[in-house]
């Protein structure tokens, strides 16, 4: 793996912190940090910044610039706030960023990644989930390149890549998006209505932050992962697939039309993917655990339940409509996971709350930049925001 100059976006979070580690275990001698970004956690950010040598941190929040400002003291490292000290820095050239910016947020700044021409590690899903067809044209002017770091979309990405290796050009008949069922895959209706956050909180197989593990129990995370398929591949809500495998070894798969299915197994580790996308085309050795066949001695399978999980049914409908549905979706989401974490909601009312403000918001014609990307999704949260009101009343 040659040098390279990077940029982390959202440094302070899980995906950052497993991005710091790969760095360690590749070499920092091959890695130079020009800026590092992240929100409220000011001493996190100034520690990845002196880590890294990083020429810049910035905190998006400027009320905090003051505090980073004391963290970096002596440092030598430039201090900045705000949406725009955001985007200049990640302006700056570099060869690779990390977006692992959650939410909406990350648009704006990993545009402005991907005009410089870098190659993008996309961790950030509302990128291709919100502002697909935008987020892809503007990939394709700058000649950019997009390796996503999500461990269903990175492990699709490499058996695509296996079989071009191998001089196979057939197309994708199907993809296969594992799924761990989370904490309520046995659950009834009656007892998901009564989840609370912290049920919803406790995954079975790993300790992830409270949103994403609420998406997981929720299965929002897989409809939105279904969305971003549909975009990196090319390929239509029939043709992608969830199943429920609650070991999580088999990441992807990938079927192709004389019935063959490649599958990705490995570790539930973020490293493997970062790492893939740090050094692609190289593949590098990483300090992970390796696979016991014998230990696990079986993977189990099973059809998620479309009915205790409808979020997997707002997602082909979102795609089925097209334009700016998907990104209706994904900001209403958003806003209902916040008023489920607040009290203000239950948990089977996120999806309804999701339907309802699709119903009242037909946006499926198609973006033309990203402002009506932003648009869009102002209005969606503006719909799930009284809805949750009006329920309250």
């Amino acid at each position: 793996m040659s040098r390279r100059r990077i940029s982390i976006l959202g440094v302070t979070g899980s995906i950052g912190a497993s991005t710091l580690d790969v760095i360690d275990a590749l070499g920092r001698e091959r890695i130079e940090t020009v800026a590092v970004t992240g929100n409220a956690n000011i001493v996190g950010l100034a520690e990845a910044a002196e880590r890294l040598g990083a020429e810049i941190a910035v905190t998006s929040n400027p009320a905090r610039l003051g505090a980073l400002r004391e963290a970096l003291a002596g440092t030598g490292i430039e201090a900045a706030a705000g949406e725009e000290a955001l985007i200049e820095a990640v302006s700056r050239p570099v060869d690779w960023v990390m977006s692992a910016i959650v939410g909406a947020a990350g648009l704006r700044p990993t545009l402005a990644a991907v005009r410089q021409g870098a190659t993008i590690a996309l961790a950030n899903k509302e990128c291709l989930v919100a502002a697909g067809e935008v987020f892809l044209d503007e990939v394709k002017k700058a000649g950019a390149t997009l390796l996503p770091v999500d461990s269903e979309h990175n492990a699709i990405f490499q058996l695509v890549a296996t079989e071009g290796r191998t001089g196979g050009c057939a197309p994708i008949e199907r993809l296969l998006l594992t799924a761990s069922g989370g904490p309520f895959r046995s659950w009834s209706l009656e007892q998901m209505a009564a989840a609370s956050p912290q049920q919803a909180i406790a995954h079975p197989n790993w300790s992830m932050g409270a949103r994403i593990s609420i998406d997981s129990a929720s299965m929002f995370n897989k409809a939105l992962e279904m969305i971003e398929a549909g975009h990196l591949f090319g390929v239509g809500p029939e043709q992608i697939e969830v199943v429920v495998h609650r070991q999580s070894i088999i990441h992807s798969m990938v079927g192709y039309g004389d019935g063959s299915i490649l599958a990705h197994l490995g570790p539930s580790d973020m490293r493997v993917a970062i790492g893939y996308a740090l050094a692609w085309p190289e593949r590098p050795a990483l300090p992970v655990e390796r696979l016991d066949f014998a230990k696990l001695a079986r993977l189990d399978f099973e059809a998620p339940d479309e009915v205790r999980f409808p979020a997997l049914r707002l997602a082909r409908e979102a795609m089925r409509a097209g334009g700016l549905m998907p990104c209706v979706l994904n900001a209403a989401h958003e806003i209902a996971l916040d008023g489920f974490i607040a009290g203000q909601i239950g948990f089977l009312d996120m999806a309804s709350l999701v339907e309802e403000t699709m119903a009242r918001l037909d946006l499926s014609t198609p973006a033309m930049n990203v402002e009506d990307v932003l648009a869009a999704d102002g209005r969606a949260r503006e719909t799930a925001r009284a809805l949750i009101e009006a329920q309250r009343a």
